[in-house]
């Protein structure tokens, strides 16, 4: 048994947090890596072993799609994290150590 007791509504907000962060970062690691067409560029050569490293390919850009799944995403992370943030919840704690274990305690959990 947790030494937490949050309300329902926070822990709800929490997990839809995470869900939202969760295929935001799925989304992210497929689009292209600049949301603007832009070029690529070598890699650096390493002066004294000659070794190359990896540059960047040329970036096509995100599609109309892409930049409007990826608006839409950002819109579900930004209103769960102020329900998070600003829940009535927070002001019952002690401000200091207490507050920061139980906002720790949340972020881990999962309903």
């Amino acid at each position: 048994m947790s030494k937490h007791d949050f309300p329902n509504d926070l822990k709800t907000a929490q997990t839809e947090l995470h869900r939202a962060w969760a295929e935001y970062r799925t989304l992210c690691r497929a689009l292209p890596w600049s949301v603007e067409p832009a070029p690529g560029w070598p890699g650096p050569k390493h002066p004294h072993t000659e070794e190359v490293a990896p540059g960047r390919e040329d970036s096509p850009g995100y599609t109309p799609e892409q930049a409007a799944r990826e608006a839409d995403l950002w819109a579900r992370i930004r209103e769960p994290s102020i329900q998070v943030s600003m829940h009535p919840h927070w002001a019952t704690l002690e401000h200091g150590p207490q507050l920061v274990d139980a906002r720790m305690a949340l972020r881990g959990h999962l309903i």
